[in-house]
């Protein structure tokens, strides 16, 4: 019988719940699962081999589907520093002169942007009606880009799964406990007003920030990249 190498073990922080969890590195079978979705150039595939990454590694009892999708951003982040080190490559083009520079950037440099922003989840929309929100998981995220409706039916398909509760005067409603059709038709029955207060609150939930800083091989001017959530990193 071949021998089996020693895997060590880490701790890290969940994001959002403060939950400490531990973690082996990746190994050459979880990495190529990810070269394989990278190959594929496809937003989609990169997330869900990274959601499969994740629950192969790591070790505490923890629900990968219930991640939000900054917690999974984080965890990757960090499996990925203790797998193949602090620093990856990437080829980003010059802003000036579209020439692709190799540049490597820091793991251990990128935050979670808007987590500490004291941000009010609870909406009301009307003297009666008000919702409280959520973050998103990275599965919803992933099933709603997988279905390939339009913009706006995904946004609609987002505002519907960040819904949490829903508030009716003195009845309580669970979004659990309501059909996908149901919220669809709560969301589409919103004013512009109500929709776009929604939209503004999910669209600071917390993500991965690097600000990436480079001049330019060719042209030598100044470069200013703003990195933000998990594909900006491959």
């Amino acid at each position: 019988m071949l021998p089996k190498l020693a895997t060590p073990k880490y701790d890290m922080i969940v994001p959002s719940t403060g939950k400490v969890i531990s973690y082996r590195p990746y190994v050459v079978k979880e990495e190529k699962i990810l070269l394989i979705a990278m190959e594929s150039q496809n937003e989609n595939e990169i997330e869900k081999a990274v959601l499969n990454i994740i629950k192969e590694c790591i070790e505490s009892p923890i629900n990968v589907d219930e991640l939000t999708s900054f917690d999974v951003e984080f965890i990757f982040i960090t499996l990925r520093s203790q797998s193949v080190g602090e620093g990856i490559k990437l080829l980003p083009k010059c802003q000036h002169c579209e020439e692709p520079n190799e540049v490597t950037l820091n793991l251990d440099k990128i935050i979670v942007a808007n987590l500490e922003d004291a941000i009010d989840m609870h909406v009301k929309l009307t003297d009666d009606i008000s919702i409280d929100l959520k973050w998103h998981t990275m599965k919803e995220k992933t099933a709603l880009v997988g279905k390939k409706d339009s913009e706006t039916e995904t946004v609609i398909g987002l505002i519907s799964t960040g819904i949490e509760t829903i508030y009716s005067g003195e009845d309580i409603h669970a979004a659990k406990d309501s059909t996908n059709e149901e919220l669809i038709d709560f969301v589409e029955s919103l004013n512009t007003d109500q929709f776009n207060d929604i939209v503004k609150i999910l669209a600071n939930a917390p993500h991965l920030s690097y600000d990436l800083k480079f001049d330019c091989k060719e042209c030598s001017k100044e470069n200013s990249i703003a990195l933000k959530g998990l594909v900006d990193f491959f």
